[in-house]
């Protein structure tokens, strides 16, 4: 912990205001840090279930204790537990995607594994399809979060505890124009994101029934909150539009080191700048409010796509992965894939992501859609084409070409194999 830090929560003492020009700068600074695509990271979400008995839920004390496990062995990716007690590995940043694949498959077999002796298994799926949001981790954070989601109805329980992704970290991009420069990543993210909740879309049931969503997940997330997971709605350039959403975005929290955290309403960052909060805020604000905010595509110095379904198997993890990576990493597939998804933007129209034509489109169909199953079809196959120009093993290209025939080149979605959680036997077919 910093030495000017009063406590964990608090602002450091002595730290000075914020002023709203600095602010600005910061948010420009920070948020897109560009320099020629490198670098690569995973974050996953897992459910954890019994192994036998998944539509069971597993108390609280077994999985802290299988969390202390698991933290003893321990992975080379950050680990947390979600507050459903889903587990996130967060993978280093890696110089490749297979040093990426590699390091994370390792991880994933030694957490597997701890887990395997106390009779639990890791399921990839977008949302629990049995049990209800049940919240295990009490902390003020997780305390605000609630209060404050809870206002725009009961998604946000629901996303803090029976939710898990694939989140993909790529970096920001290049300073100058073209296939790899920062501006035309933004872009793509937004368009190519709805392809990839389309095609990995794997979470159509909740508390054993059918939502009609099949991605149930995404879906949640559209629900949030009225601002805070929608992307920048503006025509400006990426670092000033990215500038005005997070001042513009309501405060979800207030931190303090003793009591409650203050949940005020309605109270922009802008606002609180401008004195309107319970004290002036610091730096050390400004970088939490960041990570309260949860658009489709994230700018925190990287590019964190946060829209695609956990996905199940040993290896579905890698597809998306993959995917992704080589579509934003090889020039030409980037290229390709742009002038795919661009006339996107005709259906999404005007309205921000994901609460947009397109987005829910993507949510509710999947590759049901015909626009969208085009498209899947046509990223797909300039991933494939891109993956041996980045290196990628014949592994992960066996297992993205599999995905590629088993689901897109048939319009269909893992969503489309999911079982009725009330005809798998004991719930185990689920656990794939």
């Amino acid at each position: 912990m910093p030495p000017d830090t009063l406590g964990q929560h608090g602002p450091p003492v002595g730290a000075e205001p914020l002023g709203e020009e600095e602010a600005e700068d910061l948010l420009r600074g920070i948020c897109f840090k560009t320099g020629p695509p490198r670098t690569v990271g995973v974050e996953l979400e897992w459910l954890i279930h019994d192994r036998e008995h998944p539509e069971v839920a597993v108390d609280h004390d077994r999985l802290r204790a299988a969390a202390d496990a698991v933290r003893a062995t321990p992975p080379a990716a950050a680990l947390t537990f979600e507050p459903g007690g889903q587990l996130e590995l967060s993978s280093q940043p890696a110089g490749s995607l297979m040093a990426c694949v590699d390091a994370t498959a390792a991880d994933l077999v030694s957490v597997r594994d701890t887990l395997g002796r106390a009779g639990l298994a890791l399921a990839g799926m977008g949302v629990d399809p049995w049990h209800p949001p049940r919240r295990l981790l009490r902390e003020p954070r997780y305390d605000a979060m609630e209060a404050a989601l809870d206002r725009s109805g009961s998604d946000g329980r629901a996303m803090m505890c029976t939710s898990a992704s694939v989140q993909v970290c790529l970096d920001a991009g290049e300073e100058e124009p073209g296939p790899l420069g920062y501006g035309r990543r933004w872009q793509l993210g937004n368009l190519l994101g709805a392809v990839l909740v389309a095609a990995f879309a794997n979470s159509p049931f909740r508390q054993g029934r059918r939502t009609g969503w099949q991605s149930t997940r995404q879906a949640l997330w559209a629900g949030l909150d009225p601002a805070r997971a929608l992307a920048p709605q503006s025509r400006l350039a990426p670092r000033e539009a990215w500038a005005e959403h997070v001042l513009a975005t309501p405060v979800m929290c207030v931190r303090t080191d003793d009591g409650p955290w203050a949940v005020p309403q309605g109270l922009t960052f802008r606002d609180w700048i401008r004195g309107g909060g319970p004290r002036p805020p610091v730096r050390a604000d400004l970088d939490y409010h960041l990570t309260t905010l949860f658009p489709p595509v994230r700018p925190r110095g990287h590019l964190e796509l946060r829209m695609i379904d956990a996905q199940s198997g040993a290896d579905g993890w890698l597809v998306p992965l993959a995917v992704t990576t080589a579509l934003f990493d090889d020039p030409e597939a980037a290229e390709t894939v742009y002038r795919t998804v661009k006339p996107l933007a005709e259906t999404a129209g005007l309205s921000a992501a994901p609460r947009n034509p397109l987005w829910t489109a993507a949510a509710r169909d999947g590759l049901r859609d015909p626009e969208l199953a085009v498209a899947a079809v046509s990223c797909f196959t300039a991933a494939l084409e891109a993956l041996p120009r980045i290196g990628a093993s014949d592994h992960v290209l066996g297992t993205v070409a599999a995905f590629h025939d088993r689901y897109v080149a048939r319009g269909r979605c893992p969503a489309d194999d999911f079982p009725d959680p009330a005809q798998a036997p004991h719930g185990k077919d689920l656990v794939r």
